[in-house]
């Protein structure tokens, strides 16, 4: 009854026709004095931003917001969140299912392709849950080349705690962009970024294949979710990860595992050799 009263409702507020008049509301010069109020209500530090409150032109500049140089940092071989979020959930695909607020999602339905499918089989995941109060700037999780990335879905549902609980899958059926990063020693890593109802965009900002490790690659214009994939047997996620902690851009989620020493390839890899 619960979810039947939730995605009834959901349907109701959900119209083009509102997120198109929000977004416009939202790049007024008008909408900049509800800046004040919006950091207040959602207790945004503002210590980090690269420019004064009174700067920003509208709300939605204000919420595509940069920071300060250095406010995050990516250092090492470790693999990085790429966003500010909340850790909604990680563990193990089972076969190729996530299971996430008790809603088991397909990796198949998520990711739309054969290839990638089979690659994440049985691997390892992570969901991070950008609210309206994040920095909703993506970076790239480790240094990499972009392969395959293309667009899924289209009308999008909250992304939310209630969303997630309730809703009709929405993390494989919102409109969503997936990236695919091969490392320099073949690992790959998929990263899913799915859009939030109203405002339902995701701006690319980095045009070429190679990325190093903390460049920008795009950002949301609303609350939004990152789903991390990775193959099986390659890394292992951090110890100290916990579901519903908050984790910034920069701080580690995975590390690959070690190669056998035994091998000459392993020994020059980790720098333990010359």
């Amino acid at each position: 009854m619960k979810k039947t009263l939730y995605r009834g409702m959901i349907g109701m507020l959900n119209a083009r026709s509102l997120g198109r008049l929000l977004h416009k509301m939202s790049r007024t010069s008008f909408s900049r004095r509800l800046i004040p109020l919006y950091v207040k209500i959602f207790n945004i530090q503002t210590d980090e931003l690269d420019q004064q409150l009174k700067e920003f032109p509208s709300l939605e500049a204000f919420f595509i917001r940069r920071l300060k140089s250095g406010s995050r940092s990516f250092h090492g071989r470790d693999i990085a969140s790429p966003v500010d979020a909340k850790l909604e959930q990680f563990g193990e695909v089972d076969d190729t299912l996530i299971k996430v607020k008790g809603i088991s999602y397909s990796i198949e339905d998520l990711l739309q392709d054969d290839e990638m499918i089979a690659r994440y089989r049985h691997g390892l995941f992570l969901v991070l849950y950008l609210s309206p109060k994040d920095y909703h700037r993506i970076h790239a999780p480790t240094d990499a080349t972009i392969g395959k990335q293309y667009e899924l879905g289209g009308k999008s549902f909250p992304v939310n705690q209630m969303g997630l609980t309730l809703g009709k899958s929405p993390l494989s059926t919102n409109y969503r962009i997936v990236s695919e990063l091969k490392q320099e020693d073949g690992m790959f890593l998929a990263l899913v970024k799915v859009g939030a109802m109203w405002v339902n965009t995701i701006e690319l900002t980095h045009p070429a294949s190679q990325v190093k490790k903390g460049e920008e690659i795009g950002f949301f214009r609303f609350g939004s979710t990152v789903v991390l994939l990775f193959e099986k047997d390659k890394v292992h996620l951090h110890p100290n990860l916990k579901e519903q902690a908050t984790i910034k851009a920069g701080e580690t989620v995975a590390s690959e595992l070690l190669p056998p020493l035994t091998t000459l390839t392993g020994c020059l890899k980790w720098g333990l050799l010359g």
